[in-house]
């Protein structure tokens, strides 16, 4: 039966793409062919328009175990342990249903830990909404935290931490950034292939149903008015199911009985048995009858395409069925063998014996479109780029100025958002969330894991190469503020409508920045997600490239938060005293501009930088650090402050030439520049610290002395601002926490 032009159309294809798919089958397609090369070369799952442009990322290096192409990546971190973690998106599933959005893609990357052999052991998050204040936001917030917390705090993974941030250019497109990261024996990392004509193909998990159907194809195409009517592609969870799946799929990794496995994900069985069978170079047949199914009627098309959760595929040894049967049965699981491993390169799919698609392995995963797209740099940047604060009102008082920046979102305590994430769970927290970059032990040694999630949309905007080398300096930054050594990279690379030059150029322009800095700070890209069409009737988000960097801490009792432990203690800035206005938030926040340029990074300075915090948390040199990012280094040294313990500080900033006449304190206050981190020394120490950073041309200069109940900010000087420390906690503590129970008490 022959396929109409509008059942073609309607699964995406454009014409050159229909007739690759003719010349690789040889003949028309079924409808169940149709579906699967539908969502095997959706831009979700094939990546058409972004392969091209991730083969410049660096992805070798001596500590690299498992690079991109498998379900996540992986490094050393010595004694035969390796750390397992990727990040991936949750965009559109999560502006539709908030909270099964959020919930499964929380799932689906846990499931790609663990489908690699690794116990997941940690989760962060990093999300964008539109303002705060647009009722829209509030729904939206709500439905994607619970379910963040709903879903991890019931399979007993702590969220350990995060970014969030609220504006305009996300209201109609948010961002569901999701981390998780695991450990396993490097002898014993699993993957995803299938091999051995004659092994037995086995299907473990939760039923199929209808939900999900079509959500890759979802994931690669823009919003419009009509988005809420695809809430049956988002899929649903189950937390505990997956829990007993992690369990049994961990214990029969454990057993030499296993080939292959792979999470069902995006694509569902379609993904993994083309995927597993083009890495393994081989075919694999299975009949959709067998496939376990919680609802009625389900056609071959919908079984393969369907994206219900909590299920793998795996390829078992021959011989040892009984073996794999027994291990999924203990944990009140049905391995279900659908079929078997064949050596003629094809997928075939039968429905009760009879054949309803074959389609060779390699083509259908391997040769996907690739699209050169065209780039055009976008024409609002040179109006974007030009600053003049000529044309701005006079600032503000400084103090009124930095208690509006310590309670605005971006800057105020998130702690209305994780004290919903169980963080302590399993025991292995070190740090908890809000104090600094995750860290979470390795359990049986001395040593602990640091990772840190970090991007600025607006920065990118502005300028997008260097707001790729900006978000990969600050994860880096992060992590040796902790005292790690930054040693490992994920990206999940957010961005609008490839088929448009302009976001085009945005993303080669990232990827450029991204991988020049990951080179310079030796932080390889392990894999990683790409997440296109992010945007609503023609609005695109920001360019909104997210970094996660994982370094290794040797010794867990050298670890540094943000906080000033004490008083008495000298603070140091390394780094330039001076930063900039563009791109900052001040410059959001007291004039509603989004304008300028985002201050550059020295990435030589920069690893410098990072190399003297980890000598020097190593040596103890240093009590606390804490890197300076939005709101400049008044918002730093405030962060210093507040929360645990609360130990005040005297500060005298360096004054610069380079000041403007009537912004020069704004500048010296809240300008931004990356490279720069607020630490806190014993008086002994200080001149260790000093020295070292001499030794690697780090600016350093001491600024002041922590003690006291108050925050005292001098520039050049003269004292400029000065708040309470109760003061500064109610501000900050409550700034996000207040709004939604006003929010809520209003609804209420």
């Amino acid at each position: 039966m022959s396929i109409d032009q509008a059942t073609i159309d309607a699964h995406g294809f454009s014409p050159e793409e229909y007739q690759r798919l003719l010349e690789i089958l040889g003949r028309e397609p079924t409808i169940t062919e149709l579906g699967i090369f539908s969502v095997m070369w959706s831009e979700h799952c094939s990546y058409k328009s972004s392969r091209l442009h991730l083969r410049r990322f660096p992805t070798d290096g001596p500590r690299v175990v498992q690079g991109p192409g498998e379900n996540a990546g992986a490094v050393d971190i010595g004694d035969g342990i390796t750390a397992v973690f990727k990040i991936e998106s949750h965009n559109h599933p999560s502006f539709i249903e908030p909270y099964q959005g959020a919930a499964t893609g929380v799932g689906g990357i846990i499931r790609d830990i663990f489908t690699m052999g690794a116990r997941p052991i940690a989760l962060l998050n990093s999300l964008r909404f539109g303002e705060i204040d647009n009722p829209a936001t509030r729904r939206l917030v709500d439905g994607v935290v619970a379910g963040i917390a709903g879903y991890g705090n019931s399979i007993g993974i702590p969220t350990v931490g995060g970014e969030i941030a609220f504006e305009p250019a996300y209201a109609g497109n948010p961002l569901v950034n999701v981390f998780c990261l695991g450990v396993a024996k490097a002898d014993a990392l699993a993957m995803g292939v299938a091999s051995g004509a004659g092994n037995p193909v086995y299907y473990v998990g939760a039923k199929t149903g209808r939900d999900g159907i079509h959500g890759a194809t979802m994931a690669s195409a823009e919003f419009d008015e009509h988005s809420a009517d695809k809430r049956p592609a988002v899929q649903v969870g189950d937390p505990f199911m997956e829990k007993l799946l992690l369990e049994a799929c961990l214990e029969v990794m454990r057993t030499d009985a296993l080939v292959g496995i792979q999470d069902m994900g995006a694509a569902g069985l379609t993904c993994s048995t083309s995927e597993m069978g083009a890495r393994g170079d081989a075919g694999i047949e299975i009949d959709v009858a067998l496939v376990p199914q919680r609802e009625t009627g389900m056609t071959p098309y919908e079984i393969m395409l369907s994206e219900s959760q909590e299920r793998m595929l795996l390829v078992a040894q021959r011989g040892r069925e009984a073996e794999v049967e027994q291990v999924f049965e203990k944990w009140d699981l049905h391995a279900v063998r659908i079929g078997e491993v064949t050596g003629d390169g094809l997928l075939r799919i039968r429905d009760q014996g009879q054949v309803v698609a074959e389609i060779p392995n390699r083509p259908l995963a391997d040769r996907a479109p690739l699209y050169d797209r065209p780039t055009t740099r976008p024409a609002y940047l040179d109006d974007a780029n030009h600053l003049d604060l000529a044309t701005l009102p006079p600032p503000a008082d400084p103090r009124r100025i930095w208690l509006d920046l310590l309670g605005t979102p971006a800057v105020a305590s998130k702690r209305w958002v994780y004290r919903q994430y169980d963080h302590m769970v399993r025991t292995n927290t070190v740090v908890l969330p809000g104090m600094g970059a995750g860290v979470v032990r390795v359990k049986g040694t001395e040593r602990a894991l640091v990772f840190s999630l970090d991007g600025n949309g607006r920065h990118c905007f502005l300028d997008p190469a260097e707001g790729g080398r900006l978000a990969v300096a600050e994860a880096a930054r992060n992590v040796a503020c902790a005292g790690a050594v930054p040693i490992g990279a994920t990206n999940c690379l957010n961005f609008g409508n490839p088929e448009r030059s302009e976001i085009m150029w945005q993303f080669s322009q990232a990827v450029d920045g991204i991988a020049e800095a990951c080179r310079a700070l030796d932080v390889p890209i392990t894999g990683g997600n790409v997440s296109l069409y992010n945007e609503t009737d023609g609005q695109a988000i920001y360019p909104t490239p997210v970094l996660g960097v994982v370094g290794v801490l040797d010794d867990v009792t050298h670890v540094l938060t943000r906080v000033f432990p004490e008083p008495d203690l000298e603070i140091v800035l390394l780094g330039e005293p001076a930063g900039g206005l563009g791109g900052s938030e001040y410059l959001k926040q007291a004039h509603s501009l989004v304008r300028g340029t985002p201050a550059p990074v020295d990435l030589d300075r920069e690893r410098a930088l990072q190399a003297l915090l980890v000598d020097a948390a190593r040596g103890r040199w240093i009590r606390s650090a804490h890197d300076g990012s939005d709101g400049g280094l008044a918002v730093t040294l405030a962060e210093c402050c507040v929360e645990s313990g609360a130990v005040g500080a005297q500060v005298d900033l360096p004054g610069s030439v380079e000041m403007d006449e009537r912004f020069g304190v704004v500048q010296a206050l809240f300008g931004e520049a990356p490279s720069r981190v607020v630490v806190s020394v014993a008086t002994g120490q200080r001149e260790r610290l000093l020295s070292g950073a001499r030794e690697r041309s780090i600016p350093a200069v001491v600024i002041g002395r922590t003690g006291g109940d108050r925050i005292r900010l001098a520039v050049a000087g003269e004292q400029v601002a000065d708040i309470g420390l109760d003061e500064a906690e109610q501000v900050w503590g409550q700034g996000l926490t207040r709004h939604f129970e006003a929010v809520a008490s209003k609804e209420a």
